[in-house]
């Protein structure tokens, strides 16, 4: 399957599961699909700027995208606890 066909149903799943929980008005696990939404486009928008040829902006990217990456694991970790 293509990347880019995993990227958006990632992303159209991070954002249905916010969504569903913010109108349950449950923020904790809306918290954490909104993480994941964020680490997913950044790192979709890393590689769309990596093909392009525009390195600096993909780095950036990248490295919110791990910033992401790790917040969704701390935020699942203290969830789970």
């Amino acid at each position: 399957m293509n990347s880019r066909w995993l990227y958006g149903i990632g992303i159209a799943a991070a954002g249905i599961f916010s969504l569903f929980f913010i109108v349950k008005l449950d923020f904790r696990n809306a918290v954490l699909g909104m993480t994941a939404l964020f680490a997913l486009t950044n790192s979709a928008r890393a590689k769309q700027f990596r093909g392009q040829g525009m390195v600096r902006e993909a780095r950036w990217m990248q490295g919110l995208s791990v910033l992401f990456s790790v917040a969704f694991a701390v935020i699942l970790l203290l969830r789970l606890i």
